[in-house]
């Protein structure tokens, strides 16, 4: 027992990373993530950001994992956290998209939340409230991925819970809305393992993302 006690308070005085231990997906030079040269850089302040619409992605796959993170949009973004990708090159129809988009106009106008939405599973579900904040202003997201359920909480409330075992089809959604034509395989039947992403520039239209973070849930 004693020898338990000792074995233990030594791998935590070393830091060594438990399951459930948070953790950075990426080094702090992006030397352990895969995306198009010249693409992708990060500044003296850890802000991770593009210069085209190219995805950067972490080396590995992953299944049951909680991630955390802040991001920031400019006027007009559309951008996305990608998690489940089986396939990297084709990476749209072959992963699930967490959406990132400024939804100014819509929460001006008082819109109801649509599957384009920020915290939408994208061309899936729609987020529960319009919880972005404005552009320039930095945001935090927390995606839980268990499995075929994902839950998703942007500012400190949760907007997505999605079991994706309701999606049998690839052209209409649960609620009878139509699922975007370049998204046509059944989320029941996409594999829970793959690799992150996230997208990069879209159009005229930045994204900054900082302090990423991932643990698992086994």
């Amino acid at each position: 027992m004693k020898r338990l006690v000792l074995g233990l308070l030594f791998m935590v005085l070393c830091g060594a990373v438990q399951a459930g231990d948070w953790k950075p997906l990426f080094n702090a030079d992006l030397s352990n993530a895969k995306y198009e040269s010249g693409v992708w850089s990060v500044d003296a302040e850890g802000v991770i950001g593009a210069t085209k619409d190219s995805a950067l992605w972490a080396v590995g796959e992953y299944e049951n994992f909680e991630l955390s993170l802040e991001f920031k949009t400019d006027t007009g973004t559309n951008s996305g956290v990608i998690v489940y990708c089986t396939d990297i090159p084709n990476w749209i129809p072959n992963s699930v998209e967490i959406q990132i988009n400024d939804d100014t106009r819509a929460i001006a106008s008082g819109a109801k939340p649509v599957i384009q939405n920020c915290g939408a599973i994208y061309g899936h579900l729609a987020p529960s409230k319009l919880m972005v904040k404005k552009p320039g202003e930095w945001n935090t997201m927390n995606i839980v991925c268990k499995g075929k359920n994902i839950q998703v909480t942007l500012n400190g409330e949760k907007v997505t819970d999605m079991d994706m075992n309701l999606w049998t089809s690839g052209k209409v959604n649960p609620d009878g809305s139509a699922i975007p034509p370049w998204l046509p395989k059944p989320f029941a039947e996409i594999p829970t393992k793959g690799s992150i992403g996230f997208q990069g520039k879209h159009g005229q239209s930045f994204i900054w993302f900082r302090n990423i973070q991932i643990r698992s849930l086994d």
